[in-house]
C-alpha cells in the first residue's frame, strides 16, 4: 500500500478546523489506531483516498450506496436538479415524486414528512408519538442507535429509566427515556406495564451494535403489546429501509408500526431523512395539527431527485442479487474463519452483516484488511454494506483477505 502521506497532511489540518480533526466521531479511527484515510473520490464499490490507494468499500456511507457509488442514473438525476437550482425553501416536483415512491413500496406509511437527517426523523417521531397519546415516556433498546437528539442518547446499564450518555444531555431531557434489552420482550412488557409509554422505538433488525437479527416472533410480539397497552410502534428504519427489502423491514417481517423513521437510501447518498405512518397520527403534524417540526432544507431538491433516481433501480432482481451476494460474503467468511481457527461469529440480514470477532481482535483484523486494500467499517459494532456494485469477484478477494487477516490478528 502507498504511503499515507496526504491522508496524514490532511487529517493534520483537520485536527486544527475539526473536534478530533473530523465531522463524525467514528471516523477518527479511535477504535482501531492509525491514520484515517482522507477519501477523494469513488465509483461502484470502491473508493480512492488522498494518497491514491484503491479501497474495497463495505462502509458505503453507512449504508446509502446500495447501487454503489456514483451510479450513473443517480449522478444524472442530481445534474439536471442542480442546474434548476440547490434549494428553493418552497414546495417542488421532486418531493411529491419521491414520496410517491416510497408510499409504493411501503403503504403502511399513509402520510410522510421529509426533513435533513435520520436525527431529526427519529426526534420528530417521538414528538408526534407523545403528541399522539398524550405520555411522555418511550421505551428504546439497549445499543439501539436512533440519532444524536438528546433524549435518544441514553445508554444505561440497566434500569428503567435512562442515564445520559453525553456530557451536554440534561437528566431532565433523559428521564423519560427507558430503555429494555434488544429481544427481550418481557423486559419491555414490564416497562409498558408500569410506566405511562408513548411510544416503542427499535431498529427492526439492530446495526448499530453490529447486525443483531429480531428473534422469531419478537417484532410482532412488540406489536401486539404496544396495541394492548395504547402505546405506539415506531420502527426506525434509516438503516434497513430499502436495504432488507424495498419495503424495508417491516416487509420482511410481516409487521407493520404505526410509525416508521427512514433515511440514507431515500436520499441517495445525499443528506435527507423522513417519517410516517398512520394518516391520523400523521394530521397532528404542523400545519394540519398542533405538533410543530420544520426545515429549509426539508424536501432539498438535489436529495429528492438522487433518492428517487436510487429506488428506480431496486427492482426484485436487484434485491435477489443483493440477497446473494451477502449470503455469499456470509458463507466466505464462515469458511475463512474455520480454515484459520478463528472464533468469528458472522450475523447477516440481507445485504446487511457483521463479522464478529474476539474481545481486542478487531482492530488488527481492521488493519490487516486495510492492508488489503478493503475498507470495512472502522468499529467491530458496525455492519458491512455490501452493494450492487459488489461483484462477485470482489466478495471472492473479500474472503481471501479475511482469511489471512483472522489468521495474524489476536484470537
Amino acid at each position: 500500500m502507498r504511503t499515507l502521506d496526504r491522508s496524514a497532511e490532511l487529517m493534520e489540518r483537520a485536527a486544527g478546523l475539526f473536534p478530533g480533526g473530523v465531522n463524525s466521531p467514528v471516523r477518527a479511527f479511535g477504535s482501531v489506531g492509525g491514520t484515517p484515510r482522507v477519501i477523494e473520490r469513488a465509483l461502484g464499490a470502491r473508493v480512492w483516498d488522498a494518497d491514491g490507494t484503491e479501497l474495497l468499500d463495505y462502509v458505503g456511507s453507512w449504508g446509502p450506496m446500495i447501487l454503489g457509488h456514483a451510479h450513473p442514473a443517480v449522478v444524472a438525476a442530481v445534474r439536471v436538479a442542480a442546474e434548476r437550482g440547490t434549494s428553493y425553501g418552497a414546495p417542488n416536483a421532486h418531493e411529491v415524486d419521491l414520496a410517491e415512491l416510497i408510499v409504493e413500496a411501503m403503504p403502511h406509511l399513509e402520510r410522510l414528512r421529509f426533513v435533513s437527517s435520520g436525527t431529526e426523523a427519529a426526534m420528530s417521531a417521538i414528538r408526534l408519538a407523545r403528541a399522539a397519546t398524550g405520555r411522555d415516556a418511550f421505551v428504546k433498546m439497549a445499543g439501539g442507535y436512533h440519532g444524536h437528539a438528546d433524549a435518544l442518547l441514553v445508554q444505561p446499564g440497566s434500569g428503567a429509566t435512562g442515564m445520559p450518555a453525553s456530557a451536554g444531555v440534561t437528566h431532565g431531557a433523559a428521564r423519560d427515556t427507558l430503555v429494555a434489552p434488544y429481544n427481550d420482550l418481557e423486559a419491555v412488557e414490564a416497562l409498558l406495564r408500569t410506566h405511562g409509554v408513548a411510544a416503542v422505538i427499535v431498529e427492526p433488525v439492530a446495526a448499530n451494535m453490529g447486525v443483531v437479527p429480531p428473534l422469531p416472533g419478537y417484532l410482532a410480539g412488540l406489536r401486539e403489546l404496544t396495541e394492548r397497552h395504547g402505546a405506539l410502534l415506531i420502527f426506525d428504519e434509516v438503516i434497513t429501509g430499502f436495504r432488507v427489502a424495498r419495503g424495508g423491514a417491516a416487509q420482511r417481517y410481516g409487521v407493520i408500526p404505526d410509525l416508521s423513521v427512514l433515511g440514507k437510501i431515500i436520499g441517495g447518498g445525499l443528506p435527507v431523512g423522513a417519517y410516517g405512518g398512520r394518516a391520523d397520527v400523521m394530521r397532528l403534524v404542523a400545519p394540519e395539527g398542533p405538533v410543530y417540526q420544520a426545515g429549509t432544507l426539508s424536501g432539498n431538491p438535489l436529495a429528492m431527485a438522487a433518492g428517487a433516481a436510487t429506488l428506480r433501480q431496486l427492482t426484485p432482481e436487484t434485491y435477489e442479487r443483493l440477497e446473494a451476494a451477502g449470503a455469499h460474503l456470509q458463507a466466505g467468511l464462515d469458511e475463512a474463519a474455520r480454515t484459520a481457527g478463528a472464533a468469528v461469529r458472522t450475523a447477516r440480514v440481507g445485504s446487511l452483516l457483521t463479522a464478529f470477532l474476539p474481545d481486542g481482535a478487531f482492530p488488527g483484523f481492521f488493519h490487516a484488511m486495510l492492508g488489503a486494500r478493503i475498507m470495512l467499517p472502522p468499529s467491530q459494532h458496525e455492519a458491512w454494506f455490501v452493494s450492487a456494485a459488489h461483484s462477485e469477484a470482489d466478495l471472492d478477494a473479500t474472503v481471501r483477505a479475511a482469511r489471512d487477516a483472522m489468521a495474524v490478528a489476536p484470537a
